[in-house]
């Protein structure tokens, strides 16, 4: 792992976050959106935002984002937010989180497959060589 800056990987996280801001605030009724593509999402923002400062094999850091939201959701079991001191509403709350769902956990998978297949995936070409 070697520390480089990428704004190039920098915007695409300001991106994400944004969308991410939007599913809590404004999409937050929208069932699917709320339960499930922001979670899926959340990884790819992991992504980018490591990728913004250190260059680190694509294939490591995938498997290393899906263990480490799978901490956070086992964590969520044991209301780690609450337990830490944060009071329900407040930011860290809500970032971490306190209720733990194996549905969760799958969409994280989703996110770590997506970004597998975009970064890891042999490139298919239809032209023949």
């Amino acid at each position: 792992m070697k520390i480089k800056f990428s704004l190039q990987y920098l915007l695409r996280t300001l991106l994400f976050f944004i969308i991410e801001v939007l599913i809590a605030t404004i999409w937050k009724d929208i069932f699917f959106v709320r339960a499930y593509l922001g979670d899926v999402i959340v990884v790819v923002f992991l992504y980018t935002l490591v990728k913004s400062f250190v260059i680190v094999d694509n294939k490591k850091l995938i498997i290393g984002l899906f263990v480490f939201s799978c901490t956070i959701e086992f964590a969520q079991y044991f209301h780690i937010a609450t337990k830490l001191g944060f009071q329900p509403g407040s930011l860290m709350y809500i970032v971490i989180g306190n209720s733990f769902s194996w549905i969760d956990i799958l969409c994280y998978g989703v996110g770590c497959i997506i970004l597998w297949i975009i970064n890891l995936a042999p490139k298919i070409t239809l032209s023949p060589e």
